[in-house]
């Protein structure tokens, strides 16, 4: 079990959406909370509200787009806090557009962002946590990572990319007996605001997932050191339906109305 008083848990993105209930709920548990986000005016509300709890919280603002900027502010944080105990990578956008018409510079960004930072915060923070021979990080990819969706194509593969760290972090930490958790998290749609118009065609089975209890869902994986966690359940049979023929895979896609779930994207203002 992953025990959350008492350990500096840095959380990238945690200006808001999950990141935000993810930080408020670790809080309440004693953990203390580092939130990285470009955004100056939202971290400061959810320190403040978390302080006002009577919890533990400190905020930096980083460009997680730029790498130098992610080594500096990493700098920062050990200088201050000493170590991370629990490393949180959950800071995404995402484009919602057709492939074509994406333009290199959101191509990179979104890459930037999604997958490139999550790799400078494990290089950042891990080779403490294998001093000390302990530590958890926590990946969140996306339902988005397991499966193509149309107009997602930069954010998909994004989160391909993750999913595979995870992967091979959990391998290279068990073959190296080095004590260090992972996890990682496939949700489907959550109701941040970032994926502001999406549709489901089955909302008993592919609910589009309230970000609050998404959030519980997460923080409970971490206690018990779950290494993968995907919701709404149904995800879970994504790989199994990779066995199918690809005609087979892509018409369970089309009746599901994965595809068409982006129709009326809007996206976060």
């Amino acid at each position: 079990m992953t025990q959350l008083k008492g350990k500096n848990v840095l959380i990238t993105g945690g200006a808001s959406g999950i990141g935000k209930e993810m930080a408020i709920l670790i809080a309440r548990e004693g953990g203390r909370i580092v939130i990285w986000d470009i955004n100056r005016e939202s971290m400061q509300e959810v320190v403040s509200e978390i302080k006002k709890a009577g919890g533990a919280a400190t905020f930096y603002q980083c460009d997680l787009s730029l790498r130098e900027n992610i080594h500096e502010t990493a700098s920062m944080v050990k200088q201050e806090h000493e170590t991370v105990d629990i490393l949180i990578n959950n800071a995404g956008i995402v484009s919602g557009k057709p492939f074509f018409e994406l333009s290199d510079e959101q191509i990179e960004k979104t890459f930037a962002i999604n997958t490139l930072a999550y790799f400078w915060t494990v290089k950042a923070f891990v080779p403490d946590m294998i001093k000390q021979n302990s530590g958890h990080i926590v990946t969140i990819s996306s339902a988005g990572g397991l499966i193509g969706v149309n107009r997602l194509s930069d954010y998909c593969a994004s989160k391909f990319a993750v999913f595979g760290l995870d992967e091979s972090l959990r391998m290279e930490f068990k073959s190296r007996g080095i004590n260090i958790k992972t996890t990682v998290v496939c949700p489907f749609y959550v109701n941040t605001g970032m994926f502001e118009g999406v549709k489901t065609r089955f909302p008993a089975i592919l609910p589009i997932m309230d970000k609050s209890e998404a959030a519980k869902k997460i923080v409970n994986a971490i206690k018990r050191d779950k290494p993968r966690l995907f919701m709404p359940p149904i995800v879970y049979t994504v790989p199994l339906l990779r066995c199918l023929p690809v005609p087979v895979f892509d018409r369970v896609a089309d009746f599901l109305g994965i595809n068409k779930s982006m129709d009326e994207f809007k996206g976060r203002k």
